[in-house]
């Protein structure tokens, strides 16, 4: 008697001849877009590679011709490469330091409750929308001045001379005006993040006796962790491609001392007018982000599964 009045269990999934008939209605309403990505993403790519194997100069485009990977072995043996590589690995370490303390910083401050928070908020996040060539002609040309700029007339009233920043410390100028660009993207993350912490958990800590340092180390902290890794790798995407703060404000100079791997590429494509040397060099910086890219999501993985 039980076994004739048993319910059969309601079935969630459709079965594979109503999903196979969804699937073939949806597909060209999906097809076209997918195309158009799919050879927007591959087309490019493809004459990249095509370029590479290719003497290809464009001050002499007649000359053109097959030469396997010779332009592969020329960039790998140019000193310059390794250099601006070196440098793109020193800028986006140093701005990912600096945005995630600087960020984690405010967006404990931040949380606090304090007269004008709304106003303050609104101050901290707006340079994330400044176009990144605005940004740096402001740098240049208002701020980091040596004859103008507001850091000289300071350090003049100090009596201590103007700094000539973008010829005596180039790099330290571009990973300032980067990290002024991108903190508060850092910090609108973190603060979003901060602000799901549970109250309750804090008081708790606090009744037990935990100071603010305590409470910054063994709670906040944590539970910051994903949104940290999150940010960390969302950026890094980004600065290993920065140009625009270099292009305005040093030109990859003096001699080398701010030439990033996009730069460089840009210096052998429309300088050089070398397509072919570009173009190598532009699979090597596609090798080198895909290579940092699987660091940094494997850290944000571990960061999530804990």
């Amino acid at each position: 008697m039980s076994s004739s009045l048993a319910v059969k269990p309601r079935q969630t999934t459709p079965p594979p001849a109503q999903r196979t008939k969804k699937q073939g209605t949806t597909l060209p309403l999906v097809a076209p877009a997918v195309i158009v990505l799919l050879l927007w993403m591959i087309v490019p790519l493809a004459m990249t590679l095509w370029f590479s194997f290719q003497r290809y100069n464009l001050l002499n485009p007649d000359a053109r011709s097959f030469i396997g990977i010779e332009n592969f072995t020329f960039i790998l043996s140019d000193p310059a490469l390794w250099t601006s590589i070196g440098i793109t690995l020193i800028l986006v370490a140093a701005v990912l330091a600096i945005t995630i303390a600087l960020g984690t910083l405010l967006a404990v401050l931040f949380d606090q409750d304090f007269y004008g928070r709304g106003i303050a908020r609104v101050l901290a996040i707006s340079p994330f929308f400044v176009m990144p060539t605005v940004s740096a002609l402001i740098w240049k040309n208002m701020l980091m001045h040596p004859a103008n700029g507001l850091f000289a007339q300071i350090t003049r009233g100090l009596g201590l001379g103007a700094i000539d920043w973008f010829a005596d410390f180039p790099l330290l100028a571009i990973i300032i005006i980067v990290s002024w660009e991108w903190l508060p993207f850092a910090l609108l993350i973190l603060l979003t993040a901060i602000q799901s912490l549970d109250r309750d958990q804090l008081e708790a800590a606090r009744m037990d006796g935990a100071n603010g340092i305590a409470l910054f180390r063994f709670v906040v902290l944590p539970h910051l962790s994903r949104a940290i890794a999150v940010v960390a790798a969302i950026e890094t995407i980004f600065f290993l491609t920065i140009f625009a703060e270099i292009f305005v404000t040093t030109g990859g100079g003096p001699g080398l001392a701010t030439t990033n791997l996009a730069y460089y590429i840009f210096l052998k494509a429309l300088l050089e007018f070398d397509v072919g040397g570009a173009s190598a060099g532009g699979l090597i910086a596609v090798v080198l982000a895909n290579i940092v890219a699987i660091f940094v999501m494997r850290s944000v993985a571990r960061n999530l599964d804990t």
